[in-house]
């Protein structure tokens, strides 16, 4: 039984992870209607840029909201000079690109940082942890949550969040009211790319620290993004959760450790299959 209860609280604090980078998928389909395939190596890269931070003696409380920060601008300059010359580019076109940036992002690392495994500390003490949740799982869940929360308040209760949700759910009345919808786009991508740079963080100390480190978890995460709605934030919390602990249950009695990664691309399968929207996304229905 305490087997059992381990493997669904490791999965649900591991889901918390896929939450935060599946969360940022959904932000960037949101606004865009495009899949970023570059945002786990983009949340790699930065967390590459916290390890640099922490071994040059910058406590990891600073360096984690000065990575957050590099991680905005990256995305936000990412959008504004990369992309947006393709705005009106073929769908095929935009997924060359984003194909491209995972392959740039991946390479300069391995180029600046090497291609060998690094441990990168937790930060959390160890007087945290209990009998079936480890000190770094709970602070996972606590970092996360507190993030997701905050992601909330922001698009909840400001009028940047409330300009930015407007912009993504309909950019031509927006522009009509006079909301810059192009900045707020950039600003969006370089929320994501915050986002997801809180996910490599949290994951580095489990999974170690090396340039392809982000492969599966990207893959975990978008599953957690169709299965919670792609088109609804809300549900990649959710999701990720449902994805975390299907993968460790999948993993101790089904299939193995060598092939839980399949459960990942089986749900993506029968969410295509199944239910397209999700359990939490909504169907749009257009008339023509």
């Amino acid at each position: 039984m305490d087997a059992l209860l381990f493997q669904i609280t490791s999965g649900i604090t591991t889901g918390f992870i896929y939450a935060s980078l599946a969360l940022a998928l959904v932000m960037i389909f949101q606004s865009t209607n495009h899949i970023n395939f570059a945002q786990g190596e983009m949340a790699m890269f930065s967390t590459y840029i916290a390890f640099t931070l922490v071994q040059a003696g910058v406590p990891f409380w600073i360096a984690f909201p000065t990575t957050l920060l590099g991680a905005f601008v990256m995305g936000f300059v990412i959008e504004r000079f990369v992309l947006r010359p393709f705005a009106d580019a073929p769908v095929l076109t935009i997924v060359i690109v984003f194909i491209g940036l995972l392959v740039i992002f991946n390479s300069i690392a391995g180029w600046i940082f090497g291609y060998e495994m690094q441990p990168f500390p937790s930060p959390f003490p160890h007087s945290w942890g209990t009998r079936l949740v480890s000190a770094h799982q709970l602070g996972i869940a606590v970092v996360t949550l507190s993030v997701l929360a905050a992601v909330y308040l922001f698009f909840r209760f400001t009028s940047l969040g409330l300009a930015m949700r407007a912009a993504a759910q309909n950019p031509v009345s927006s522009r009509l009211v006079g909301i810059r919808v192009g900045l707020l786009l950039a600003v969006g991508w370089g929320l994501a790319a915050a986002i997801g740079a809180v996910a490599g963080i949290m994951a580095a100390p489990i999974v170690f620290l090396e340039p392809n480190m982000m492969a599966g978890i990207m893959i975990y995460a978008f599953a957690a993004a169709l299965l919670g709605g792609i088109n609804n934030p809300a549900g990649a919390v959710p999701g990720g959760i449902i994805v975390g602990v299907l993968e460790n249950l999948a993993g101790a009695y089904v299939v193995g450790t060598e092939l839980k990664l399949t459960t990942a691309l089986v749900m993506i399968l029968l969410v295509l299959l199944i239910r397209p929207a999700g359990l939490f996304g909504r169907t749009l229905r257009t008339r023509v």
